[in-house]
């Protein structure tokens, strides 16, 4: 499972270095992936300090650092 999430974070990683600050929503629309995947990923690039997130009205927004 640990490679599955490691793959999802690198799709997220490359979707925000080619699109830019994005919502969870979004990321989660246009990559296909599981909504679980997803968090957990999330996750794993904050961990990794990888990630800004910021609140934009209700919605969170991703960015990379």
């Amino acid at each position: 499972m640990a490679d599955s999430i490691g793959e999802v974070a690198g799709k997220i990683w490359t979707f925000l270095d080619q699109n830019g600050p994005s919502s969870v929503n979004k990321i989660t629309v246009e990559t296909g992936e599981n909504k679980n995947d997803i968090q957990r990923a999330i996750g794993w690039l904050l961990k990794e300090d990888k990630l800004n997130i910021e609140m934009v009205g209700r919605a969170e927004t991703l960015s990379l650092k």
